[in-house]
């Protein structure tokens, strides 16, 4: 009792602290439009900024995304690799580094609410914004890569730190890039901690709980919590100690297994309901056009499966482009042409069977918690409503969706955990006591997020995030035409078989790499 007593007192503390910042910074990052009175249900300009990206970018790189997915495989199947470039991990690992910061509950429980809100028909436009962040993440990684720090160790450095300090420079404008690198490099750290870190952690605990018995468990109580909190941290501190070449071995095969288990999980219960996936797609692909009982009607159905996409992909937030700056590559585009697959398996791959598999196997179940939600009732818990679908053709996947919350929470940490390390050195400098102390603090805000549910810095963080992204796609805007002269300039070399030769991009030399910041 004294323990959840000096919790509660920490929390209260703390969210009373914060609160007027949060709701005040909120406000502004999700601050809510009609679209001029077409839609009923207000939608947050942020999302219409990340989509609108999406959106220019695929037309101005022409349709990237579609007409370069092939080579984009073969990259990361090891073609056109130079074992000998400069860098720290390959293009696979790399790639699993990066999902597993997007890969997460966003993609089970998000999609459970997107279809309860806005029904099946969410789940296309969940489709074509997810399609459309392809050639953001195309971008930024390629910025990202093209502008990182090489230290003298060989380790690495990269992300929109770099490339809007440097790139900014190049055209000009040195002190808009060093204004702009620090603003991204505040909000991202900031996230790293309370987003990507004490959140994670705390919803895994909860829901770890919650199959063990709830309050009464064996994690029902203070002792179960520390356990479970300092278990994590020292599993993560384990990880992180390693640096990027440590998380990158872990992710490479973490989140192929993640999600090859839930993706053939999707399967089997899509297999036994195979008689119903006609209509599934079908409901689907109605629902997008001509919805019922939907706030805004088609348009109301686009905003929702935007929105939900957009916060689980992560295009244009900048993060990203931090893990795909540590690979070994001499030609920058390539490792654009990589991330572009990220918000291809997070959204369109994963996010598209968990909505199939809600559709076909619980119906009932969504169709309830959809008119709970149109009379104001909230959403309910989205983790439920998906873990009830697998569960009338799995009866024991609750336990074993938990082991994928369990493992998303895990990866999800390790690499905010590395993202948050390189803004932390940008700001602070890159020395040996800088680094430790920052993992210290790292790890012990993992080991508190069994005990405490910060509201209000949760909500913090998340404005934050977003608020990364104004920053950031405002440089990508102006850094795009560097990276349509790395495109061009490296399909040159593919055509001719000379892709192991460092390539000419007509803009001049690289910038040297710095050594210390």
């Amino acid at each position: 009792m004294a323990s959840n007593s000096v919790t509660t007192n920490i929390e209260d503390a703390v969210n009373s602290v914060f609160d007027p910042v949060s709701e005040f910074l909120g406000k502004w990052v999700f601050y809510e439009t009609d679209l001029f009175g077409l839609v009923d249900d207000p939608f947050p300009w942020i999302v219409g900024w990340l989509v609108v990206a999406g959106a220019v970018f695929s037309v101005y790189f022409g349709f990237v995304q579609a007409r370069r997915t092939k080579l984009a495989v073969d990259l990361v199947r090891g073609k056109h690799s130079d074992p000998d470039a400069p860098g720290e991990v390959n293009h696979f690992q790399a790639l699993t580094a990066a999902v597993s910061g997007t890969v997460g509950l966003g993609n089970i429980a998000g999609v459970a609410v997107a279809v309860t809100v806005g029904g099946p028909g969410a789940t296309f436009w969940m489709i074509i914004c997810g399609l459309l962040g392809m050639a953001t993440k195309f971008v930024e990684c390629t910025l990202g890569v093209k502008y990182r720090d090489i230290h003298a160790d060989g380790t690495v450095s990269g992300g929109p730190m770099q490339y809007l300090r440097k790139g900014l420079a190049e055209r000009g404008m040195p002190g808009v890039g060093r204004v702009l690198a620090v603003g991204v490099a505040i909000t991202l750290l900031f996230f790293t901690f309370f987003g990507g870190n004490l959140l994670q952690a705390n919803q895994s605990f909860e829901q770890l709980k919650s199959v063990t018995g709830g309050d009464g468990g064996i994690f029902g109580n203070a002792a179960g919590a520390v356990l479970f909190g300092v278990l994590l941290a020292t599993m993560v501190a384990l990880v992180i100690l390693g640096g990027i070449r440590s998380i990158a071995n872990v992710t490479s095969r973490l989140v192929p297994a993640m999600a090859g288990l839930y993706v053939t999980a999707c399967l089997i219960v899509i297999l036994v309901n195979f008689d119903a996936v006609p209509a599934a797609v079908g409901s689907i692909i109605d629902g997008a056009f001509n919805p019922e009982g939907v706030a805004g009607g088609a348009l109301g159905v686009l905003v929702i499966g935007f929105q939900r996409a957009a916060f689980s992909n992560e295009a244009g937030i900048g993060s990203a482009p931090i893990a795909h700056s540590a690979v070994k590559t001499r030609h920058p585009v390539t490792e654009g042409l990589v991330a572009l697959l990220e918000p291809f398996i997070d959204t369109v791959v994963i996010c598209t069977m968990t909505a199939l598999t809600i559709v076909i196997a619980s119906t009932p179940s969504w169709e309830r918690s959809r008119a709970e939600a149109a009379a104001g009732e909230g959403v309910g818990d989205g983790v439920t409503l998906t873990s009830d679908a697998f569960a009338t053709v799995l009866p024991w996947f609750p336990y074993v969706l938990t082991l994928a919350v369990l493992l998303f929470a895990f990866s999800t940490i390790i690499t905010w955990g590395y993202y948050g390390l390189k803004c932390w050195t940008y700001l602070f400098g890159r020395t040996r006591t800088s680094e430790t102390i920052y993992k210290v603090i790292f790890s012990v805000v993992v080991s508190m997020g069994s005990l405490l549910t910060l509201g209000s810095l949760f909500s913090l963080a998340d404005s934050m995030l977003f608020l990364a992204a104004v920053i950031n796609i405002t440089g990508l805007y102006l850094l795009a035409p560097v990276v349509k002269r790395e495109l061009k300039s490296f399909l040159e070399l593919v055509r001719t078989g000379r892709t192991m030769e460092p390539a000419d991009t007509g803009d001049g030399p690289a910038p040297e790499p710095a050594t210390k910041i």
